[in-house]
């Protein structure tokens, strides 16, 4: 492809506007300098390509995938953009260029640096929405369960699956305060949702007496002379903490203002 013409791409932010990029560079043979979302402020050295999204376009790229590669590599790429690496779209334009010319096989060359670096961002978004399969603490809200999260990948499209199955009975929504984004689930099919801001009401009384009721469980199962913060830590990041009720001080009421939400 040429690189006579060096501008950034600008597209939308989403999965469906990124592949519309990859479309546009192969049909105009030209290869970006950078691709970066709209919400991206920044300044440019090279001219600005604004990309419009186009679901046709998005759709010939998509079934390439497997048609070029393989279903493995196509689940590897929608992975990738769900990372929180801040170069992820070149990264990945670069994947599926190389993709497009090795195959399937692209996914096992872990000695290509770009194809190593996608794979560490990948495992590191895998590894988060595992840790939080465990560590989301729903609080009943007007008859509703609720959780905030704040993780650095965009983990709720791996979540829904989950939940969904162990909770298929219940309606609930986990909102992630860093994306801006909720997974909402209702029996029996879930969506996500982008959400600007979010506050939680007021917790009642009977949800307030079970955080106390959680808090004392997990003080009192604890055996004073075995506990080791750093094996804590090790098992549990600190910065997940924030919105766990058994780490915050006992009897802590919940309130709009501060979001934490208990056990269940």
């Amino acid at each position: 492809m040429s690189d006579a013409i060096r501008q950034v791409y600008l597209y939308d932010g989403t999965f469906e506007g990124f592949l519309c990029c990859v479309f546009e560079s192969y049909m105009k043979k030209e290869t970006p300098v950078d691709i970066v979302p709209d919400t991206f402020e920044q300044f440019f050295l090279y001219p600005i390509k604004e990309i419009e999204t186009d679901r046709g376009h998005a759709d010939r790229v998509f079934r390439s995938f497997d048609i070029k590669m393989s279903p493995e590599v196509t689940d590897f790429i929608k992975c990738g953009f769900l990372t929180c690496h801040p170069k992820k779209e070149m990264l990945m334009y670069r994947f599926i260029r190389k993709g497009y010319r090795v195959g399937g096989g692209i996914i096992d060359c872990l000695a290509d640096p770009d194809v190593h670096e996608l794979y560490k961002a990948v495992k590191h978004l895998k590894n988060e929405a595992h840790l939080l399969r465990g560590f989301i603490r729903f609080g009943e809200y007007n008859k509703t369960l609720v959780s905030v999260i704040a993780p650095k990948n965009w983990v709720l499209p791996l979540l829904a699956e989950h939940f969904s199955d162990r909770y298929n009975g219940e309606t609930f929504m986990i909102y992630d305060e860093v994306h801006h984004s909720a997974l909402i689930y209702h029996p029996y099919e879930w969506m996500l949702v982008p959400i600007d801001d979010f506050t939680l009401p007021e917790a009642d009384i009977e949800e307030l007496l079970f955080q106390q009721l959680w808090q004392r469980f997990y003080k009192t199962i604890g055996i004073k002379q075995r506990f080791n913060p750093k094996c804590q830590m090790t098992h549990m990041p600190k910065r997940y903490w924030s919105h766990t009720v058994e780490h915050q001080p006992e009897g802590l009421a919940v309130s709009g203002e501060k979001r934490h939400l208990s056990g269940s």
